[in-house]
């Protein structure tokens, strides 16, 4: 093969790689304006949520968790939210997004994306209960936004 053969097949060869691993990511209209795609650029997703403290909390230690995560589930069920550093009566918006679809979902229950924040409960500063429903299996990140500014990343696992 000549020098001009090798380069093409070369750059089409990245050409291809890059088209099939690069997908956009898909927010729906219905998510709150300061929801930005950059926002998924910077997720780890081998910083995977562990449980910590005492009362099964899963998630970023004394950061953020959910008791409830878990025993994750496909079908509806309740989860815990507990924040640290965050005072209650916050609004705390979360997001759902799936890493294989690179799509964004609103994972509380009725598809709503933001609940505001109870007092401490559980060594956590605040809390809140919510009903939350995962729309597909896979491996997630749950972005966590206080008061419209991103606060954290939870990577889980949910295949049941």
């Amino acid at each position: 093969m000549n020098k001009l053969t090798k380069i093409f097949v070369l750059f089409l060869s990245l050409l291809i790689a890059t088209g099939c691993t690069n997908q956009e990511v898909k927010i729906p209209d219905t998510a709150p304006v300061f929801i930005q795609k950059s926002d998924f650029q910077t997720i780890d997703w081998q910083k995977k949520a562990v449980e910590f403290g005492e009362y099964g909390v899963v998630g970023n230690e004394n950061k953020s968790g959910v008791i409830g995560a878990d025993m994750p589930s496909l079908d509806r069920q309740k989860w815990m939210w507990h924040l640290w550093d965050v005072p209650p009566n916050e609004e705390l918006t979360i997001v759902g997004f799936h890493k294989e679809t690179q799509k964004v979902f609103p994972i509380l229950f009725e598809d709503s994306w933001s609940l505001i924040l109870s007092g401490p409960n559980n060594g956590a500063d605040s809390h809140s209960p919510s009903s939350v429903k995962i729309p597909e299996k896979g491996e997630w990140a749950i972005l966590l936004y206080i008061d419209d500014e991103f606060f954290d990343t939870l990577i889980y696992e949910i295949y049941e």
